[in-house]
């Protein structure tokens, strides 16, 4: 019904049994309906709402929708017995500067709507939606338990997402949800959105897509906010066993991998859902990893990096040089980001030279110089020369004595750090030793760069 009141409405207490239809209402001063109930549909269709309106109390059996509604204040709720959903789809706010605390097991649907000034949204409920919601000001999302979907939404002002720990309280006393009591506030799509101006803060990201997402590399993320993570423990892909390292991975790189083999333990995509391979998740990984090194957190950035080589390692469009260099990259160190991982290969690359060089490198005896001389006269000229070292001989169990590993040893340790040890070596040593000295060094950097990525600061 379309009415019209030019002062204030009160309704405290009042029963509705039937369904009611404020279509088109106007009510130019305060709206109470503070302890009303409401049995069945509770609609105000394209209702102007000058002033503030209040609905503290108040029981709706099967929800309550403002389509289209235009609210000039704020809106209060508190201890309500929601029943259905609350939408507010299309609707205006134009000075509202409270909405909530909205506290129910259902959707809240702020789709399409229009947030004119400074806003502060309270609401713990199961499922929250801003699709294609504008905010013309600031805004602070204050959540328990909801599942978020921001897709497309416009923000032209800093909007912050927070996780909240503590129940809100109305009168007295906490409001809560009992069965939603152990679900954390999830993030699911920033589809299409424009991140320049959004915080996320305490937020589970395991499920949430940012394929398309705009200025994702101005994200700003604070607190706790947990991505996937890659199957635990030993997997197979074929016949070959394998583990995936330990690292954040976007919802979408589980539902590519999902569909690849040893797809054992990753997450399949929704219905409905679009795939996206490495050379689209390749440029998010990259803008999310900008985004937490602006932040200066770099060692948060590393897995984003670490997930960046990792897709343009398995792109099939990159060149088989780009990928076999990846590929040597990631089996060295990890990406400069596994310290274990380098130095295992530092260690086993220092004990195969010290065994090369007590079997091959070093010679029979250490050659001493022999000098000859001539008297003439007078004068005695001497000639110093020091002979070629002669290659070991005898049976390689020989060869492995503590003398020889020790001076193996010796010439090792040197190479790692650049240095010469002084020591005579055959043709076969002299070429170990100059292998030694370019491989080692860089392993034992890539571990010291491992090591500072996840301490930088």
């Amino acid at each position: 019904m379309e009415t019209e009141i030019n002062g204030t409405a009160w309704f405290d207490g009042a029963l509705f049994r039937s369904d009611v239809r404020f279509d088109g209402a106007r009510i130019a001063g305060k709206a109470w309906f503070d302890g009303a109930e409401f049995h069945h549909d509770a609609r105000f269709d394209s209702a102007t709402l000058s002033e503030d309106v209040s609905f503290n109390g108040t029981r709706f059996v099967e929800g309550a929708a403002f389509p289209g509604a235009t609210i000039g204040g704020d809106v209060e709720f508190g201890g309500n017995e929601i029943g259905g959903d609350v939408t507010f789809r299309k609707a205006t706010f134009q000075r509202t500067t409270v909405l909530g605390p909205l506290v129910f097991p259902r959707l809240l649907d702020l789709s399409d709507a229009e947030f004119q000034s400074a806003v502060t949204i309270e609401a713990a409920v199961g499922t929250l939606h801003c699709r294609r919601t504008r905010w013309g000001s600031t805004a602070a999302l204050r959540l328990r338990h909801a599942e978020v979907d921001v897709s497309d939404a416009v923000l032209q002002f800093p909007v912050s997402i927070a996780g909240r720990s503590r129940p809100f309280v109305a009168d007295g006393r906490e409001l809560e949800v009992p069965e939603l009591s152990d679900t954390p506030v999830r993030v699911t799509s920033l589809r299409g959105a424009d991140a320049a101006h959004l915080v996320l803060i305490d937020v589970d990201l395991t499920d949430c897509q940012f394929v398309e997402t705009v200025h994702l590399d101005q994200l700003r993320l604070d607190g706790r906010c947990p991505l996937a993570s890659p199957p635990p423990g030993l997997r197979r892909i074929g016949l070959r066993p394998v583990r995936w390292t330990r690292r954040r991975t976007l919802a979408e790189e589980h539902h590519w991998r999902a569909g690849q083999q040893g797809a054992d333990g990753w997450m399949h995509a929704p219905d409905g859902t679009d795939v996206w391979g490495p050379a689209a998740l390749a440029p998010v990984y990259r803008q999310l990893r900008k985004a937490l090194e602006d932040g200066k957190d770099e060692p948060g950035a590393a897995d984003f990096y670490y997930g960046e080589m990792e897709m343009r390692r398995l792109d099939p469009e990159s060149s088989a040089g780009e990928r076999t260099l990846l590929a040597l990259y990631w089996a060295a160190s990890g990406y400069g980001l596994r310290a274990t991982r380098a130095l295992g290969w530092l260690l086993l690359a220092v004990v195969a030279t010290v065994l090369a060089m007590m079997l091959w490198g070093l010679p029979q005896d250490d050659p001493e110089p022999v000098s000859t001389g001539t008297v003439t006269g007078g004068r005695v000229t001497m000639t110093t020369d020091k002979p070629d070292p002669v290659n070991p001989r005898g049976s390689y169990g020989s060869r492995l004595s503590s003398e020889r590993f020790e001076k193996s040893l010796r010439v090792v340790i040197n190479s790692v750090v650049f240095r010469s040890s002084g020591q005579e070596l055959t043709t076969a040593g002299t070429y170990v030793e100059m292998a030694s000295r370019v491989a080692e060094p860089a392993l034992l950097g890539l571990a010291v760069l491992a090591v500072r990525s996840r301490v930088k600061r």
